[in-house]
């Protein structure tokens, strides 16, 4: 059976104890390895304030996960997400060859900066006003 990559992020209750975190965070990435899936990475982003609030919370403990995966276990991973009380949204990215190739140069930092100007560029940006 053939695997696709995935970014999957996540938000948890913030109103857990660390350990809590960590269970819930060992929990789906048990799922995801019981389920023929391939941790790349997991990043906590920690507790970050939302622009809106979000079922009665103005935050949440957020968490990044990226996977190798058959297509049948994400179906499988949402439904354990949605019953999951302490998660109040995610949101499963699967990515195309453009996004691997970026992918690819975010572990290798070597991310180009596309928004980069030179000091002349600047320059004659703001001569033109």
């Amino acid at each position: 059976m053939s695997k696709n990559y995935y970014e999957l992020t996540y938000i948890i209750n913030p109103v857990l104890e660390d350990d809590q975190y960590e269970e819930i965070i060992g929990k789906f990435t048990d799922f995801i390895k019981g389920n023929d899936g391939e941790i790349d990475e997991v990043n906590e982003w920690g507790i970050r304030k939302f622009e809106f609030e979000m079922d009665g919370k103005t935050s949440g403990y957020y968490v990044n996960a990226f996977f190798d995966a058959p297509g049948d276990l994400i179906e499988k991973l949402e439904r354990s997400m949605r019953i999951d009380d302490n998660i109040m949204r995610y949101l499963t990215l699967k990515y195309d060859a453009k996004m691997l190739r970026h992918r690819e140069l975010q572990k290798k930092n070597a991310v180009p900066d596309i928004f980069a100007f030179d000091d002349d560029e600047e320059q004659n940006d703001e001569d033109e006003d």
